[in-house]
């Protein structure tokens, strides 16, 4: 609670009766009336500046998020989020318009985390599928190698063989489940994130992987960016970066999930 406290002070606001919100190895949480803090014990370096940062570029085009008030390497301070009604139209309008904010090439300047796990930084690209390998994937077998086993070979093989559709750079909210999406008094408003540039089925795979995002959603995402079947069809190959990402935060059970996603392209 101390750090709260701290992070509460450096940005000139008063401490406050506390509400621990969520909490487990990803950060801990707390609602400080206007203001909600969120922290860790342990955070790996840039983790709370890089997260202010995928905020305001979310902001940056016109995506809904919370005001972030301060950030840094201990915590992040963003105005309170009251909640409010389902509104999946809007937050499909918000989605369209993020993912109709183009780049010129793939990849970040400044570093990116997805969950805890440090992404590297390295120059950004216009060939995406070398940048996917190298800067995504490959850094995540080898966190996992170990658990997969003889898995980390056949998704080198998959890398090899398997082409997906490309169309083009694409600003990605990057770490798009149900739970990074709050259903907020002024609309739907996305929090979490892992902003970088990538093509557009990286968000839409972890959307559908854990599911959350309704008949009525998908309708009107559909209505203002339509996806094409090649784009339907890389669905799994996209999945493959988060349920790596699992397996490394949360072990084997997550084996069976990437091996279903490499037998889509019999690998």
């Amino acid at each position: 609670m101390n750090r709260v406290n701290t992070l509460l002070s450096r940005c000139a606001l008063p401490s406050e009766p506390t509400q621990h919100l969520s909490g487990g190895m990803m950060g801990e949480v707390y609602r400080c009336g206007d203001w909600v803090v969120k922290t860790h014990p342990s955070p790996p370096p840039g983790l709370f500046p890089a997260e202010a940062r995928g905020l305001r570029a979310l902001a940056d085009v016109g995506v809904r998020t919370p005001t972030v008030r301060y950030a840094d390497e201990d915590g992040i301070v963003m105005r309170f989020l009251h909640p409010g009604k389902p509104d999946p139209s809007g937050l499909a309008e918000q989605l369209a318009r993020l993912h109709r904010a183009r780049g010129p090439e793939y990849g970040s300047p400044t570093r990116v985390f997805l969950g805890r796990f440090a992404l590297p930084t390295i120059p950004m690209k216009s060939d995406w599928l070398p940048y996917w390998a190298q800067a995504r994937i490959r850094p995540l077998v080898e966190a996992t190698r170990q658990t997969l086993g003889r898995l980390a070979s056949r998704v080198e093989t998959l890398l090899t063989v398997y082409r997906p559709p490309i169309e083009g750079p694409s600003l990605l909210h990057g770490d798009l489940w149900n739970g990074n999406v709050v259903m907020a008094r002024e609309g739907a408003t996305l929090i979490d994130p892992s902003v970088w540039y990538g093509e557009r089925a990286v968000d839409l795979a972890m959307m559908r992987l854990f599911g959350g995002f309704g008949r009525s959603f998908w309708s009107k995402y559909e209505a203002l960016c339509p996806i094409p079947k090649a784009v339907e069809e890389s669905i799994p190959y996209y999945q493959l970066y988060y349920l790596l990402v699992h397996v490394h935060f949360f072990g084997a059970a997550y084996c069976q999930g990437v091996d279903g996603a490499l037998r889509h392209y019999d690998c």
